[in-house]
């Protein structure tokens, strides 16, 4: 599993024009899966990345995570996140989970996150063509993997 967290002032993914996500002050988290990810490694990671202090305290210190400033999220399934690019000019995907076994992890990620927020988690479309905007906030960009 990789996630790609983006703290974010605000964030949105549409899907053929229609919104199906959107956010103000919080992470965008664009995911990918693996075919051997299961409970245990989705479980880790989402708790790293509500508690992860990347937001400003009122010293302009990084020491808050989204959980402490009572921000959003919004997920997005990124398969290209487990792009193996060390052969050729071709990324190979052999790496990303297929959707049978991706699509599971992918809403029991969004489960799990929402139920440590204790509030909703916006995201986007599974398997879609997604149009994703953001302003992202200092920028923060973190990388997390399992």
């Amino acid at each position: 599993m990789r996630l790609v967290l983006q703290r974010v002032r605000h964030a949105r993914v549409s899907v053929e024009g229609r919104v199906t996500g959107q956010i103000g002050p919080g992470l965008l988290v664009l995911a990918g899966f693996a075919p051997d990810d299961n409970a245990a490694i989705l479980d880790r990671l989402a708790r790293k990345m509500v508690q992860l202090r990347i937001f400003a305290d009122e010293e302009g210190k990084m020491n808050r995570s989204v959980q402490d400033v009572g921000g959003e999220v919004l997920v997005v399934s990124q398969f290209t996140l487990l792009a193996d690019t060390r052969k050729g000019n071709r990324p190979s995907y052999i790496g990303a989970a297929p959707p049978p076994v991706a699509v599971p992890l992918y809403e029991q990620f969004v489960q799990v996150v929402a139920e440590l927020l204790g509030r909703p988690v916006a995201t986007g479309e599974f398997g879609a063509d997604m149009q994703v905007e953001l302003l992202n906030d200092g920028p923060v960009t973190i990388v997390l993997d399992s």
